[in-house]
């Protein structure tokens, strides 16, 4: 008796997952995810301007010799990022009080340095608290980020008590020079290229304001109670890698995401390697730091992972340049690279959450009877 082909043909149709066929397809997805390229309309002025805004205070931190002071301000300078593209009046106001974000982030990083036992859950807070800010406000991308990046790296800064108000007032004056740079720029930029008009904020959800903010906390303190029980030293890379990370849109962005700070992050450290090692003068690394910052505003809204590669060498240069020449840069390139994977990893467990489709009604249901009800 001849074989049935319908049931042939029932048969090919459940190939299991492991299939030959499904691997390939599943690699082209992820080979096309790595190299595609994609097309942008942001001309040179934006990271022209992003540069200025970071590197006015490294040379004028190089002119007077201090260097320390110059680095701390251009952290304050990152805050140009958080322009909006709108009005000018709705420019200014969202990024003074990024601003004042940035200063009241890196105030409280540096304050928990004296109470280590308060560092983890000061920066979970930090963390909720301008997650929650910037979806309410819609702050487009880098988001929170460098908020996260200015409270960590001052908490793994040492120094007194009596020296952080100095350094809150040079990250000020940081930020001051990026809303001059922002005021010039977007003069230019509203008269050559109108810009529309300020969105109007929907209500807030929940979910999207504070279900994940709180689970993006959670996850930043949960990836630095893990580079603190690992003994990280100066872990401060391993919370912004995965804020980096679990900020994805959805699970395919996070996992795309993690790939490409990854693969970016390991070309990055080859880069910084090469750099540290150069004779660099207090002039050379602020003009490399200022090419850095042109390079990533030009190439984060075309490709992240190439955006990254340039990424991991600035970084490296606002929390170490201080330190830099005084020793080997092999073990701060190594242990750069495993903050990164770590945090990248524990970013991504977290997204699972954020984006689970059965668990996340769960946990908000949860999560509201939990709150007070104005929060709901």
């Amino acid at each position: 008796m001849s074989p049935n082909p319908n049931n042939d043909e029932r048969q090919s149709h459940h190939t299991p997952w492991w299939s030959w066929h499904r691997v390939q397809g599943r690699l082209r997805l992820e080979w096309r995810d790595l190299t595609e390229v994609k097309r942008s309309d942001r001309s040179w002025h934006m990271p022209f301007a992003a540069a200025l805004a970071s590197g006015i205070p490294l040379f004028v931190g190089a002119f007077f010799g201090r260097m320390d002071f110059g680095l701390l301000a251009s952290l304050g300078g990152m805050v140009f990022l958080s322009l909006p593209n709108s009005p000018l009046q709705h420019r200014m106001m969202m990024l003074l009080a990024a601003s004042f974000g940035m200063v009241a982030s890196f105030a409280v990083g540096a304050l928990t340095q004296f109470w280590p036992a308060l560092m983890v859950l000061a920066l979970t807070l930090i963390a909720m608290v301008v997650n929650m800010v910037c979806r309410t406000y819609r702050l487009g991308p880098p988001g929170s980020l460098f908020f996260i990046m200015a409270a960590a790296i001052a908490a793994y800064t040492p120094g007194t008590l009596e020296q952080v108000p100095l350094r809150v007032g040079v990250v000020a004056m940081g930020c001051l020079v990026a809303c001059l740079v922002a005021f010039v720029y977007s003069l230019y930029m509203t008269r050559v290229a109108p810009p529309p008009p300020a969105p109007e904020l929907p209500a807030p959800d929940f979910d999207f304001v504070v279900y994940d903010s709180v689970v993006i906390g959670a996850f930043v303190g949960l990836s630095l109670v893990v580079a603190e029980v690992l003994g990280l030293e100066r872990a401060y890379w391993v919370p912004v890698s995965c804020l980096a990370v679990i900020q994805g849109a959805n699970l395919r962005a996070a996992w795309s995401k993690q790939v490409h700070r990854i693969i970016g992050t390991a070309a990055g450290l080859l880069i910084a390697w090469g750099l540290l090692s150069l004779p660099l003068n207090v002039w050379t690394l602020s003009a490399i730091m200022m090419a850095l910052s042109f390079l990533i505003e030009t190439l984060v809204v075309r490709h992240y992972g190439l955006a990254a590669t340039f990424i991991t060498p600035l970084t490296i240069f606002l929390a170490e340049a201080v330190h830099l020449g005084q020793s080997d840069p092999t073990p701060l390139i190594h242990a750069r690279f495993i903050d990164t994977v770590i945090g990248a990893f524990i970013g991504y467990l977290g997204a699972l959450l954020i984006h689970n489709p059965r668990v996340r009604p769960v946990l908000s249901r949860w999560m509201r009877a939990v709150l007070p009800s104005r929060v709901r």
